[in-house]
């Protein structure tokens, strides 16, 4: 357990969420389509090496891939439940069960993909356990996000007008995300969020691209139609 102990205190911030906004205004049009995902390189292979010292016994080898990945990781939990404390849990809880389950990993698959899927499960789970607290929580913590100091719009500091404008910004794209099926948000943070291909969408939540093409295109579509007031002329 202690190699998972102190993950990354990052987190997707009012920087994220605000720099989600031309994207979401502009994604929707025409087919719905997106333009072609560029080319990803070979599955990584240092991912694999790590892997293989764990399964063969060096379990302090996963230090290696929770140090990699364990950002993205709280990152991908923190877009789905949208809490601090939660997400650090549920990241944690994803490299353990990872951990537990690393001699199931087929070396064909990114390791990444693998561990995000994971992530999204975990992250799922606490989504259906949690409902009748959710709207509380979401309240309390963006209540308090200015205070964590990961905000770093400097060139607006001191503006009070500016700062309650991009708080007001921040909360609606929030409570936009919050209006989505579960299915469509996953697709918004792996695409929007973790920068994932389609394929890699594909493969984290195990339906065709087609599917995730749909789901996104849907999701964007609703996210306008709540954030097209704050576009402007």
């Amino acid at each position: 357990m202690s190699i998972v102990s102190h993950l990354l205190d990052g987190a997707w911030g009012l920087a994220a969420a605000a720099g989600l906004l031309p994207l979401l205004l502009g994604a929707v049009a025409g087919d719905g389509s997106d333009s072609p995902d560029p080319p990803r390189p070979a599955v990584d292979d240092p991912d694999h090496e790590l892997v293989r010292a764990v399964v063969d016994g060096d379990p302090t080898a996963f230090r290696g891939l929770v140090e990699r990945y364990q950002g993205r990781i709280y990152n991908v939990c923190y877009g789905m439940v949208r809490n601090r404390e939660d997400a650090r849990d549920l990241a944690q809880d994803a490299f353990v069960k990872a951990f537990k389950n690393l001699s199931r990993f087929r070396y064909g698959s990114s390791f990444y993909t693998w561990l995000c899927r994971i992530a999204m499960n975990v992250s799922i789970d606490h989504i259906r356990k949690q409902k009748v607290r959710k709207a509380q929580e979401f309240n309390d913590e963006i209540g308090t996000r200015d205070q964590t100091g990961m905000l770093s719009f400097g060139h607006h500091r001191g503006d009070p007008r500016r700062e309650l404008e991009r708080q007001q910004i921040h909360d609606r794209i929030l409570a936009a995300l919050e209006t989505l099926p579960e299915e469509q948000r996953q697709v918004v943070v792996l695409r929007e969020m973790e920068g994932l291909s389609y394929k890699e969408i594909s493969d984290v939540m195990g339906i065709p691209e087609g599917t995730v093409m749909s789901r996104l295109f849907y999701a964007r579509k609703k996210l306008q139609q709540a954030l097209a007031e704050l576009h402007g002329p």
